[in-house]
């Protein structure tokens, strides 16, 4: 790929700052459950990431069933692999091409910009991500 990766922050040569869609410092999306494609509570990527897991996202009833129906449940829990399921109200990294395509039908989840990693911009445009946005004024 050509793309220069973002590196999440603290690890992988130079502990780059990772940023958000606004262009300020990426925020946590959430501990319990843990997400993140590190498991780390953030929204971090970087080239082994192919799912891009950069949106952070209030789980919703219909975003969760939109999503099962398309061969992905997250409410299901998987202790083998410590997934706990998802219900609504959770926060969760979810793959923005996964997040564009709900978006398209409807029923995209809510998004918290502040913890949306910079790098979805290249799936989603940000006038998109604000119209879900639940921590914009």
């Amino acid at each position: 790929m050509d793309r220069d990766w973002p590196r999440k922050g603290g690890e992988g040569g130079g502990g780059e700052q990772a940023l958000n869609v606004l262009g300020s410092p990426l925020e946590p999306c959430s501990f319990n459950p843990m997400t993140g494609f590190f498991r780390d509570g953030c929204c971090n990527t970087n080239e082994s990431d192919f799912g891009m897991h950069t949106v952070c996202t209030l789980m919703t009833e219909e975003f969760l069933a939109f999503s099962k129906g398309r061969g992905n449940d997250l409410s299901t829990p998987r202790p083998q692999f410590g997934f706990p399921g998802l219900k609504a109200g959770d926060r969760w990294c979810l793959c923005a091409p996964r997040w564009l395509e709900a978006y398209a039908e409807g029923c995209a989840p809510h998004v918290v910009v502040s913890a949306t990693h910079q790098a979805t911009l290249e799936v989603v445009p940000l006038e998109a991500l604000k119209q879900h946005a639940v921590d914009l004024m």
